[in-house]
């Protein structure tokens, strides 16, 4: 069991940056990759960032250039550096695990708002 929690969302003006923080505890030995996903109303939560723990990064095309996703191993943290945000990219962001043998954990969600 891996537990997460997020920390660093709030309200921010178009063009600003936030760093968002994910701290996992439990079963780190566990995790494979780390990422951040973000979710709009009434949509499904799209990858915004991830890292495994090798340090291959993948985004998605809506931050790339923008978002830049990095990993502490020594202190079981994922951090999401947002530079140039958007009203667009207003939406509550969610950290997730997914262990070596593909079982994915959550935290329970941070919200960013990019005021115009």
């Amino acid at each position: 069991q891996v537990q997460l929690v997020e920390s660093g969302g709030g309200l921010v003006q178009a063009g600003g940056s936030l760093r968002l923080s994910c701290a996992a505890s439990g079963s780190i030995f566990s995790i494979n990759a780390m990422g951040w996903y973000r979710q709009f109303p009434g949509k499904q939560r799209e990858l915004v960032g991830s890292i495994t723990s090798g340090g291959r990064t993948k985004y998605g095309d809506s931050v790339k250039g923008r978002f830049t996703i990095s990993r502490d191993n020594a202190k079981n943290t994922v951090y999401l550096q947002m530079n140039s945000l958007k009203p667009e990219d207003t939406a509550v962001y969610y950290c997730n695990a997914m262990s070596y043998e593909g079982l994915g954990s959550w935290g329970r969600g941070t919200q960013v708002t990019v005021a115009s």
